[in-house]
């Protein structure tokens, strides 16, 4: 939309701002401002129309239409001087306020933006014609309808300043909800801290009764075993003399007590042992001997072993020996003992079929693997076998302590290595070792 003039004003005189103010409120309300934009439009073209007359008798006001958006606009010219801050706070009042200087005066610019669906060439002839028809009130008149505005203006503030209480009590009342809720919450997260403290604090004291109990169990299997240990090799020592041809000669009677006493001497010797060995590894008390260990040779050695003590000839023990400079940087007495547990308790509950031993490297890691086609085990019991002194529930007569496979999975981690296992009842086991080529700092 192009610019539109609607009224040309001149101020000679105080009583022409009285004309000034009726024709800007009416402008106003034609162009579709609300009755408080018309009250603030009205007393910015007063007070400035003062100002302005005070310097200079003479004047020019013109009201036009501009710019898109649309604005109502008015300028309104002088041939004086006018100070810019003296009319500053009547910026608050509209939504632009200029003052411009030059040669020939100053010029002040107001206006304030106008509703887009009241503004349209029509209708900007029709307030037009308007404003040029409509009689100029008198002043006293004009003072009137300015004094019931200021009222009006007044009543309004009276209902805001109304409703801003009414918000003030709400917005104190709903403090002080939000300050009570706070000290709740604070009082419980307290308590909450204090109980958080308490179970922390609990935690600690059993965990260091844990500990403690720990460490004695430790002692306890080290010392008794190592108390244990020197009696029973001397009753094995004992039966060996008893037994030996050129004793005096036994019974048959007599011979088969022997025979019964040392296999229980020899027995309970093996449980002795592993409680030591597993008290030493629990305690941290084991320091590798980290040597190059030929895995082949190893191997070909756990095959002599192994099949001396295979009394089943429908279990075949396969090795495959791994070829030559297959090394590892490890323990070689804590790596044999390791794969010596796992190929007997293989033997142990397997009546037929196959105990293997394989070995591969991947990775920079060596691949252990243990198989037979036992009796499996079921996967409620794949974590407890790990456990000391715990024995399958089977109906084979097995002997053992329970305690051959822990000891192996600590000692694996004390190698930095890892054990696991898959198994299915009726279809064997698989135990896999996965050690480092090369020691891990």
């Amino acid at each position: 939309m192009t610019d539109a003039n609607l009224l040309q004003l001149a101020l000679r005189r105080e009583q022409d701002i009285f004309e000034v103010r009726q024709r800007g409120r009416e402008a106003a309300a034609a162009l579709g401002l609300e009755h408080q934009d018309q009250i603030r439009i009205a007393t910015a073209l007063s007070d400035i129309g003062r100002q302005m007359l005070v310097h200079a008798p003479n004047v020019e006001v013109r009201f036009t239409v501009t710019g898109e958006p649309p604005n109502l606009r008015i300028l309104m010219h002088t041939k004086g001087h006018l100070d810019g801050q003296t009319i500053a706070p009547v910026g608050r009042l509209v939504d632009v306020l200029e003052l411009t200087s030059d040669g020939q005066g100053t010029t002040v610019m107001l206006s304030r933006r106008l509703p887009d669906d009241h503004v349209s060439a029509e209708r900007v002839g029709e307030v037009k014609r308007m404003l040029a028809s409509s009689a100029v009130a008198s002043p006293l008149d004009e003072l009137a309808s300015q004094n019931e505005h200021l009222l009006s203006a007044l009543d309004e503030a009276h209902r805001q300043r109304d409703r801003l209480e009414v918000l003030n009590n709400e917005l104190e009342e709903t403090n002080r909800g939000v300050m009570a809720l706070y000290l709740e919450l604070s009082s419980e997260l307290e308590e909450t801290n204090r109980g958080v403290v308490a179970l922390y604090a609990e935690l600690d004291d059993k965990s260091g009764q844990l500990r403690a109990a720990s460490e004695a169990k430790t002692r306890f299997l080290a010392n008794v075993s190592h108390e244990l240990r020197a009696p029973v090799t001397s009753v094995i020592g004992l039966l060996r003399l008893i037994s030996d041809p050129g004793s005096d000669p036994l019974t048959a009677a007599q011979a088969e007590q022997i025979g019964l006493i040392r296999a229980s001497a020899a027995d309970l010797l093996s449980l002795v042992n592993d409680l030591l060995d597993l008290a030493k590894a629990e305690s941290g008390r084991l320091d590798p001997m980290w040597t190059q260990v030929d895995l082949g040779q190893m191997f070909k050695q756990l095959r002599g072993t192994l099949k001396a003590v295979l009394t089943t000839p429908e279990v075949e023990l396969v090795v495959d020996i791994p070829e030559d400079g297959s090394w590892i940087e490890s323990d070689e007495a804590l790596l044999s003992q390791i794969l010596r547990n796992l190929l007997h308790n293989a033997v142990k509950f397997t009546d037929r079929g196959e105990v293997s031993m394989r070995a591969r490297c991947e990775e920079r890691s060596w691949i252990i693997t243990v198989a037979d086609t036992g009796i499996g085990i079921a996967p409620a019991h794949h974590e407890r076998i790990f456990e000391e002194f715990y024995q399958l529930p089977t109906r084979q007569k097995v002997r053992g302590t329970g305690l051959g496979l822990p000891y192996a999975r600590k000692l694996v981690a004390v190698l930095g290595g890892s054990m696991s296992m898959e198994s299915e009842p009726g279809r064997g086991s698989v135990f896999t070792v996965t050690l480092p080529v090369t020691r891990q700092p």
